[in-house]
């Protein structure tokens, strides 16, 4: 079987470099809020191109704290809007919610599957406070008029940059080019850790102050609180093997487009539908996605030929049970279609050259049988 992500094979590429900051870590004695995760942040936000870098728990809390921030400062208020992707994955839409904010559902271009930036100003109201960017799939999602409307309408720019660590837009890092940026950790993410972690980018001082204080139960001094927070710390292991691991974020990313690269250049089967290619630089392909109107079939088709693939995602926000009520009736067509029709193919730094001859072929062989087509 021809795995769609072993964390496995992704830890052992650098295993004594791991297995040594776990060392270091234990001997230390000193398991949180220390030298790894001052180091850590450092180096992260280096690499980003931001002057902050705050870790804390994971992915959600990192975009909660975000906007818990604002609404600290008197930057936004509950009920005030934020504009997002609808086909993006739930986090970023519970990161809204949960401080009391209204999510706007914008629809994707179904080319690109990133935010359709021909829609933003028509769900612009008085109440739009913020958009929220997400970088999905690891390609870049920004487009310049995407920024001349948050100038226009003085809106707060949040990037959701959970999948796309080291991608690029022109000579900025996705995760310096809003105003703040959340990031995960996750195990499975380009740049994962051995458990969960997340971390916020800002340039804004007071914003990242705010944030580190929300994640240490609301105290920036031993037992006084200022707010309500919670703990939501990035741990020393996990810091120091997210240091490890950032040293070669870059050849990891090269080698997930070499894949992409062989993908898009002999994927001919006419049922299936690529994503608009973007320059290499602007996207790091944490996932592979493809379209197929028989999708499902596909991948029960692929399954038995050993290939393993995963569906990103099947349900939207707009249509989960803990949003009944919310967005009853609301009809979002194309976000709908790609939560029917996406499937992603196996995509790693470590795919071999055989691995993805296999999954080329098999894509492409699929409706072409005579057996599939029920004539055996």
């Amino acid at each position: 079987m021809i795995p769609f992500l072993s964390l496995k094979d992704i830890t052992a590429r650098y295993a004594d470099e791991i297995h040594e900051a776990v060392r270091r870590v234990v001997d230390s004695g000193w398991y949180l809020q220390g030298e790894e995760n001052a180091r850590f942040e450092q180096h992260y936000a280096e690499y980003v191109g931001t002057k902050h870098c705050v870790g804390c728990a994971n992915g959600l809390d990192a975009l909660i704290w975000i906007y818990r921030a604002y609404v600290e400062l008197g930057m936004m208020k509950p009920g005030d809007e934020v504009i997002v992707p609808a086909n993006t994955y739930i986090a970023s839409v519970l990161a809204i919610t949960e401080n009391g904010l209204k999510a706007v559902l914008v629809e994707p271009n179904p080319e690109t599957l990133e935010l359709d930036d021909t829609l933003v100003e028509d769900a612009i109201t008085e109440r739009t406070r913020s958009v929220l960017l997400v970088h999905l799939y690891g390609r870049c999602a920004y487009t310049e008029k995407v920024g001349e409307l948050c100038r226009k309408y003085h809106l707060h720019l949040v990037e959701d940059n959970a999948q796309a660590h080291g991608c690029m837009y022109g000579n900025k890092r996705t995760g310096s080019i809003g105003e703040a940026a959340g990031h995960s950790f996750y195990p499975g993410k380009n740049l994962g850790a051995l458990g969960d972690g997340g971390a916020v980018t800002t340039d804004n001082e007071a914003l990242a102050d705010t944030i580190r204080t929300l994640a240490n139960y609301g105290s920036q001094k031993k037992y006084v609180f200022k707010y309500c927070g919670r703990n939501s710390r990035l741990d020393e292991i996990q810091a120091a093997v997210l240091d490890v691991k950032l040293r070669h974020l870059d050849e990891d990313n090269r080698l997930r487009q070499q894949v992409a690269a062989y993908y898009y250049n002999h994927i001919t089967n006419p049922l299936i539908k690529l994503p608009v290619r973007l320059p290499d630089a602007n996207n790091v392909y944490h996932l592979f996605p493809i379209l197929c109107e028989r999708r499902d079939e596909l991948q029960q088709y692929l399954k038995g030929r050993g290939v393993q693939t995963l569906i990103h995602y099947p349900i939207p926000p707009h249509m989960q049970e803990c949003y009944a009520g919310v967005w009853q009736g609301l009809q979002l067509p194309i976000t709908e279609r790609l939560a029917r029709q996406e499937l992603s193919l196996p995509i790693s730094p470590f795919l071999s050259s055989k691995w993805m001859e296999k999954v080329v072929v098999d894509v492409n062989y699929f409706m072409a049988s005579p057996s599939q087509l029920g004539l055996r």
